[in-house]
């Protein structure tokens, strides 16, 4: 496989060849960064441990050099934050028993200009090796700025395939901004009940983010409580762990379909359900 980069690597934990490895992938997930993965992918990845027939396979598209540090990490370069963040990205993929984690390493500007077209190509390629059912990625309403553009990238690379190599959804996930605002009829419902400890251990091998300032895991797991608990106000609750998601598959097809006003439509379905609400009771 040719990426942009010579520095892109493809790590396969249980060392099947590469080219079968890939090709057995079902689920697919394409971040922007080292632990957005395990954030926002809980579900698929649970969906898929120990299971012959469903294989989860990760992309990072950056390469993680920018990202805040403390503590320990304080005083790494930026060179030597890339080499932790892979490292802690390889172990994620075996603790998860991955089919293949793909790390595209390109710096976070090409990925935000939409005039660049790398990520995009890059992005491609590996669709075409996975041929996956479904593919999850950054919701179009999240607040980082490389997160709404690896979205986009990843729409523009899908909608490059032929009609029948696109998968069957297209799901845009939680991570800079949580999807509970949205009206529940447009939420995509993720259950995360099972295996807590594999989330857990999941989240918790980026110690690079964790001991550098930011509880990722603590949050993370605590926002699956939360929706599991806040979504239901008139019953008990049905699961003990729910991430939410945006379903974006009409992007795949229809080329005419602008990602903002999308993205607009959910953000109306809101406006209105509160409006709606305020009146009636009135």
């Amino acid at each position: 496989m040719k990426f942009h980069l010579d520095t892109a690597e493809i790590y396969v934990p249980d060392n099947t060849p590469l080219e079968e490895a890939l090709a057995r992938t079902t689920h697919l997930c394409i971040a922007a960064h080292q632990d957005d993965i395990e954030i926002m992918s809980a579900q698929p990845i649970i969906e898929c441990f120990q299971q012959k027939d469903k294989w989860f396979t990760g992309v990072v598209v950056t390469d993680g050099r920018g990202s805040p540090r403390d503590d320990l990490y304080k005083d790494y370069s930026d060179d030597d934050m890339r080499l932790v963040r892979f490292k802690e990205q390889r172990k994620a993929a075996f603790v998860g028993e991955f089919a293949a984690q793909v790390m595209l390493d390109l710096p976070s500007k090409i990925v935000k200009d939409a005039s660049r077209q790398e990520s995009v190509e890059d992005i491609l390629t590996v669709l075409r090796a996975t041929k996956p059912q479904f593919v999850y990625t950054h919701n179009l309403a999240d607040k980082h700025d490389t997160h709404v553009g690896v979205a986009l990238r990843v729409i523009e690379a899908i909608r490059r395939l032929d009609q029948a190599e696109r998968p069957e959804r297209l799901v845009g996930c939680e991570v800079w901004r949580a999807l509970d605002w949205m009206a529940d009829p447009d939420k995509v419902l993720m259950n995360v009940s099972e295996h807590e400890n594999l989330q857990l251990a999941l989240l918790g091998v980026f110690d690079s983010q964790i001991a550098g300032g930011k509880r990722y895991d603590l949050a993370s797991m605590g926002r699956r409580r939360a929706n599991a608990t806040y979504f239901e106000s008139h019953g008990v609750d049905a699961t003990t762990g729910l991430s939410y998601a945006m379903d974006m598959s009409p992007l795949m097809s229809d080329k005419t379909k602008d990602p903002v006003e999308f993205a607009q439509d959910f953000i109306q379905h809101f406006a209105q359900d509160v409006h709606d609400r305020i009146r009636r009771m009135s």
